[in-house]
């Protein structure tokens, strides 16, 4: 099985619980071809949905086509994930009980979100990474003080911190199993304007005890991680632990429609939905916007997938235009914003800073 067959495999199985097509095919391709198992386990393990995809062939029966062995491993493996995410939830409810009883309104996003709202069928399914949450821009130094008093505390040493990020530094506290990420925006600065707090406050909704964003604004930022905070529209590329949260939550709201005040996030949010598309087998609730700009992007998409050495050289290309941009961006911040200048001529002049330089460009 060639990168692409994989890719599609895995995704087309992260369906099968829904999508009657995409089960029935799935196992015409279990009983009739060879399947590179290893490549399979590799696949799903690197886009961080080997549980998933166990929960969904054992929901429809699929996994006595397994090998012994390895659904022996992938039972194993999401186990300890249901474990991990049971603790994840219990210290999302201690979190969210001493915000609330402090007069502070925290808004679950991302993974965590997901598990304590209920859109898996199992919670073993996702791998979830911090606890991120979003505040009102009152609620933000005052949800940090209380934290921290609370001995949440950085989670590596901090002493200049960029004054433009959308969150706060990761904090962690003994004997907790996650670190937190308190959000004062949702995306990076240059479009922090166009999907932040006051786009989604009007949307929140209470589910199980936790304050959440409505689904259509869950959709558009379980995207936009990927899509806008990651570069991936640059990189052309789908990481399936997002898509299965966009198909999945696809199911609850409008995917066309979600993205219809986005500005110019909806280009880039509409290709991630055509990808998505074009993966899972053009399943109807990720029916995208069509246009010359999603076409293309599908095209580019397509092409990488077929050809590995092309795909690393487009990658690498990508990771030196990023990385200047990105860097003649806070420069360009630097000269309009004080904050931001003044972190720079700090940074720059750090001992330490200049050291790590060095030794990236092994210069030392």
């Amino acid at each position: 099985m060639s990168y692409k067959e994989t890719l599609f495999f895995v995704a087309k199985c992260l369906t099968i619980s829904l999508e009657e097509k995409n089960k029935k095919l799935i196992e015409n391709q279990l009983q009739s071809s060879a399947i590179n198992w290893d490549n399979v386990v590799k696949a799903s393990t690197s886009h961080y949905v080997l549980p998933a995809l166990y929960c969904n062939l054992k929901r429809v029966d699929f996994l006595k086509y397994l090998p012994t062995e390895l659904v022996e491993y992938m039972q194993y493996f999401t186990d300890l994930n249901r474990e991990r995410n049971e603790q994840i939830v219990i210290q999302a409810k201690e979190l969210n009980q001493l915000l609330l009883d402090n007069n502070i309104t925290p808004i679950f996003l991302k993974g965590t979100c997901n598990l304590v709202e209920g859109l898996y069928e199992d919670i073993a399914e996702r791998m979830v990474g911090d606890i991120d949450f979003i505040f009102s821009k009152q609620d933000y130094p005052k949800a940090i003080q209380l934290l921290k008093e609370d001995l949440y505390i950085f989670s590596t040493q901090e002493d200049n911190l960029y004054p433009l990020a959308k969150h706060y530094p990761r904090l962690v506290k003994e004997g907790q199993i996650n670190a937190i990420e308190i959000h004062k925006n949702l995306l990076i600065d240059k479009y922090s304007s166009e999907f932040n707090y006051n786009h989604i406050k009007k949307g929140i909704q209470k589910i199980n005890g936790f304050n959440v964003m409505g689904f259509d604004h869950q959709l558009s930022l379980s995207i936009a991680a990927i899509q806008i905070n990651d570069q991936g529209f640059h990189y052309k590329a789908i990481p399936l632990r997002n898509a299965y949260d966009v198909f999945l939550l696809s199911k609850k709201t409008d995917a066309q429609r979600a993205f219809d005040q986005s500005g110019s996030l909806r280009n880039p949010l509409n290709c991630f939905l055509a990808t998505c598309h074009f993966t899972f087998g053009e399943i109807n609730s990720l029916e995208y916007n069509k246009s010359d700009k999603t076409e293309k992007y599908l095209r580019v998409f397509n092409k990488l997938l077929h050809n590995h050495k092309k795909r690393i050289r487009f990658t690498k290309r990508k990771d030196i235009e990023l990385f200047i941009t990105n860097r003649l961006y806070i420069i360009y911040k630097s000269i309009l914003n004080t904050e931001v200048r003044r972190w720079l001529i700090k940074l720059v002049i750090s001992k330490e800073w200049r050291k790590r330089k060095l030794i990236q460009l092994r210069l030392k």
